[in-house]
């Protein structure tokens, strides 16, 4: 209740009618400015549709200077503002924020959480997706070893870009270049999720299908890779900003383990 009480404190200073009068040049309010807000406020309400009808004689549509001031100078205490007196209080500021009442601007609250929740998560997993496709950019350009398609999403000092790089520059070295023709190269991820969420740690899990042919630059000699695996991806965060720093692929190098076999 705590946070809900000094949301609806922040989003009173927010209001237009606030801003737009002279509390909003005012950086600290004193009691004149309190009664200044309690009019404010008192004009909304008696406009409002939400107490056109009981419900103003149930709460009534005024808000005393006096009570102002203690809502915003006084910290929270579950015990002093639990009360109903209280509530009724929060009730006439959420309607004059423009909601119904308290628990319909809490609700709000929540699903606006949950919504910027689902956002970040999503920031997350477009880490994911856009680095497979890079990846598979990366394996059309070859035989050139173009490592720094990776620089805004894998950190150049990181175990994982140097294992990467380590394998893709044997398959470089081998002449090897990737078919696309017909779409006979593919690639496909779903399923990712993140499965530990620290403030500056993550490790998301995907599930990849990749459907690679290549062949030799020299002799034309194709080697197929047709796999689906579950991946993990280790992310940091770094100077406020967010990449690869590892990953556990159970078939990484397997290509290279393969053209060595043959």
């Amino acid at each position: 209740m705590k946070t809900i009480y000094n949301s609806i404190r922040e989003e009173v200073i927010k209001h237009s009618k606030v801003k737009n009068s002279v509390l909003g040049n005012v950086k600290e309010w004193k009691r004149s400015h309190y009664i200044i807000l309690s009019e404010i406020i008192k004009e909304e309400l008696s406009e409002s549709e939400e107490l056109k009808g009981v419900k103003k004689f149930e709460i009534g549509n005024t808000i005393s200077h006096v009570t102002l001031q203690r809502f915003f100078e006084n910290d929270y205490q579950d015990k002093t503002h639990s009360d109903l007196r209280f509530l009724k209080t929060l009730d006439k500021i959420c309607i004059f924020l423009g909601y119904k009442d308290l628990n319909a601007y809490i609700q709000c609250v929540k699903e606006n959480r949950i919504e910027k929740q689902e956002e970040n998560e999503e920031d997350f997993f477009q880490i994911i997706y856009k680095y497979c496709s890079t990846a598979f950019e990366f394996y059309k350009q070859l035989p050139n070893h173009k490592m720094e398609l990776f620089e805004s999403l894998v950190f150049h000092d990181s175990p994982f870009l140097a294992r990467a790089s380590q394998f893709s520059k044997e398959l470089c070295d081998r002449g090897l270049q990737l078919i696309t023709e017909n779409n006979r190269s593919n690639f496909e991820v779903f399923d990712v999720h993140i499965i530990n969420d620290e403030p500056d740690k993550k490790i998301l899990e995907s599930q990849e299908f990749w459907n690679l042919l290549f062949k030799t630059e020299k002799t034309g000699e194709e080697y197929f890779v047709n796999q689906l695996n579950k991946q993990l991806y280790f992310l940091r965060k770094i100077g406020n900003v967010w990449k690869i720093w590892d990953n556990y692929n159970p078939d990484a190098g397997r290509l290279n383990k393969r053209i060595e076999i043959i």
